[in-house]
């Protein structure tokens, strides 16, 4: 994690292989997909370049309810998203924001740290299954 509250891992994995093994796991998971933006395209309908860049929104509306009901603010926030991106040297990451900062960020307290805590190592596992 950097000072950003966002956590990076590098894949061992392409890009595109990356992205479509954070779909399987998401859906293993059984998150709901709710958009996927694929910057790169969008730059190229512009008439502009950009590495590969997609980001997959996606959650569980009970837990992420939670949140909101503590917080509502906390929606600018949700759904969760991981963006899969392609460094200049080629090595495709994951990054997503970490839910602990979130939780500091909308002082939601001691009383949603469970469901933060359930959050933060559902990402580490998503990424970890799509990059490793």
């Amino acid at each position: 994690m950097n000072e950003t509250g966002l956590i990076t891992i590098e894949s061992k994995h392409s890009f595109a292989e990356t992205l479509k093994r954070l779909d399987s796991a998401l859906q293993s998971a059984r998150m709901t997909v709710f958009a996927v933006f694929d910057h790169a395209a969008a730059a190229s309908e512009a008439g502009l370049q950009l590495r590969p860049t997609t980001v997959l929104a996606f959650g569980n509306p009970a837990a992420g309810t939670a949140l909101m009901q503590a917080n509502q603010l906390a929606g600018i926030d949700l759904p969760l998203k991981i963006l899969v991106w392609e460094d200049q040297g080629g090595i495709a990451k994951l990054t997503h924001s970490n839910p602990i900062t979130l939780a500091e960020r909308y002082s939601l307290g001691t009383k949603i740290a469970p469901q933060i805590a359930g959050m933060a190592k559902l990402l580490a596992c998503i990424a970890e299954a799509a990059g490793g």
